[in-house]
């Protein structure tokens, strides 16, 4: 039995990583369209890891990571884009477990959100910039541990 971030038990199914990555992928694609700003995004794609296991666990469990950022326009546009994404997830099978600011001396706004099919979680975080880097949205989806097959 493994614990997923919302303290969920729950048996790893076994997957092949392709399988995850391409489910991790698909939803990260809309991700982007719910944002629905003319940003530009980087290039990284999902790739798959280990999950925090002990060092048996490593090689038999698995989990898919994708981060990313949606740059190259304005506080305003990005504004926009975490409103759309708030209001759009739960539309999409997501659950927002948490929208809201930060700890962050910046107090960046944030979503934390489930999706109820995949259990792939999203945390989304809009960085204004105000110690000098560039506005962007860090996104970060993640799926859940799973048991790695060939």
């Amino acid at each position: 039995m493994k614990k997923d971030p919302s303290g969920d038990e729950y048996e790893p199914a076994a997957r092949t990583s392709q399988e995850v990555v391409h489910e991790v992928g698909s939803l990260s694609s809309r991700v982007v369209e719910m944002l629905d700003i003319k940003g530009k995004v980087t290039e990284a794609g999902p790739s798959a890891g280990p999950c925090n296991a002990s060092d048996d666990g490593a090689r038999k469990y698995r989990s898919v990571r994708h981060p990313w950022s949606m740059y190259g326009v304005g506080n305003g546009a990005l504004e926009k884009g975490m409103k759309n994404l708030h209001n759009a997830l739960p539309q999409q099978g997501w659950k927002v477990v948490k929208y809201g600011k930060d700890s962050s001396q910046n107090r960046n706004l944030e979503i934390m959100a489930v999706h109820l099919k995949t259990h792939t979680q999203l945390e989304a975080t809009w960085m204004k910039g105000l110690d000098g880097h560039t506005p962007l949205i860090e996104i970060t989806l993640y799926s859940r541990c799973y048991e790695a097959k060939s």
